[in-house]
């Protein structure tokens, strides 16, 4: 899926333009025990009731593609005799009315989730009529491409609020009010089946974690029988990992520097370019700029040799998981200092009668803790002079 579609579906989960009639859920305790089921019809809830259940089930599609919402592909044998896919599908074609399916697929969630809390189990069926849209991307509203019938789980933490003082309107006075169990939003879901091409992909689920550093593994495996994709912030780790491994004495400031300059470049390109496919590279991306930085064969061999081992050889990855384009961050011991990327070229790294420095331009006004610092002009020129 891409992002124009993860946003067309999101754009339903409104009251005035969901195809939502029921929501089905599951209260587990911390114990993983069930403590209620239910079935509740949003024609008899309020609106503000109404919106809350469809916000949470909104949630499960927020977040970015390849960090919060993972692809997870069904092989054919899978779709042909996999019995989660099987399990899926009756819930999807019974609209989630076979009570059957349903607690199958609790006692399912149960068995591989467990939140250190209590947790609802949400899930509701949606049939969405696709609408018709013209060469211009425009969207007609007297045709229709698809009746794209779908489930969508939110799989949400119940936490207990803490007492507080509040105004009691039977008494007409403040007194403190006992904390109540309130549902937050939701730690991981899925939609099933996928919406690629605005139409139904039973080949595909998009499943959603709320962390970039937690793929939930073992629900993957439990609900799909796949494997999960690596988390986001672990693939950025394994990038360093390999740069710095690979590299060893040639991984200076100027080339990461480089590095994060050009996939940042890419990033905002793309962006620009408005292409709706999300934007992967491949090793050799990597590669060209570490020659152009004059790293050494010896070295380039050992990247290729490090980066296959760590994400598959021939495999692709996308930027936004193995830099941050928003910022540029240099950590030593005890200092961390965060630059915005354009700034990035101020920063440089020099050893000084065997003391390593970094070293940041000041290119205007300095602050410390909000006060206007100044430099003694005098001490600069004695160090130049030397």
């Amino acid at each position: 899926m891409i992002e124009k579609e993860v946003s067309e579906l999101r754009r339903q989960l409104r009251p005035d333009r969901s195809g939502i009639s029921k929501v089905y859920g599951c209260y587990v305790n911390e114990n993983r025990t069930i403590v209620s089921t239910f079935e509740q019809s949003l024609g008899l809830t309020t609106q503000e009731e109404s919106e809350a259940y469809l916000g949470l089930l909104k949630k499960s599609l927020s977040g970015t593609l390849g960090k919060n919402l993972l692809d997870i592909p069904f092989s054919n044998e899978q779709v042909m005799h996999g019995e989660a896919h099987a399990l899926l599908m009756k819930l999807r074609d019974s609209r989630l009315e076979d009570a059957d399916a349903r607690n199958t697929f609790y006692q399912k969630v149960i068995s591989c989730v467990s939140l250190g809390e209590n947790y609802l189990i949400l899930i509701a069926h949606n049939a969405y009529d696709v609408p018709y849209r013209g060469k211009d991307d425009l969207e007609l509203s007297d045709g229709s491409e698809d009746m794209f019938s779908h489930i969508i789980c939110s799989i949400c933490p119940v936490k207990k609020s803490k007492p507080g003082l509040g105004y009691d309107y039977q008494q007409q006075s403040f007194c403190t009010i006992a904390g109540n169990w309130l549902v937050s939003p939701p730690q991981l879901g899925f939609l099933f089946p996928a919406f690629d091409d605005r139409t139904t992909n039973l080949y595909n689920s998009l499943c959603y974690t709320r962390s970039d550093d937690d793929a939930h593994e073992e629900f993957i495996s439990t609900i799909f029988q796949a494997e999960a994709p690596k988390p986001a912030m672990e693939q950025r780790r394994s990038f360093e990992a390999v740069l710095s491994g690979s590299l060893e004495e040639e991984c200076s400031m100027e080339v990461v520097q480089a590095v994060h300059e050009q996939l940042s470049d890419l990033i905002q390109m793309h962006k620009e370019s408005k292409v709706p496919e999300p934007l992967m590279i491949n090793r050799e991306t990597v590669e060209e700029v570490l020659e152009d930085c004059g790293v050494s064969e010896k070295h380039l061999d050992a990247f290729q040799e490090q980066f296959d081992a760590a994400f598959g050889a021939g495999q692709t990855v996308s930027p936004k998981n193995i830099i941050d384009n928003r910022r540029f961050d240099i950590k030593t011991t005890g200092v961390t200092i965060q630059v915005k990327p354009e700034a990035r070229d101020l920063i440089q790294t020099k050893t000084i009668d065997g003391i390593k420095y970094i070293m940041i331009r000041a290119e205007d006004n300095v602050e410390v803790s909000g006060v206007n610092i100044q430099f003694d002009p005098e001490l600069a020129t004695a160090q130049a002079g030397e």
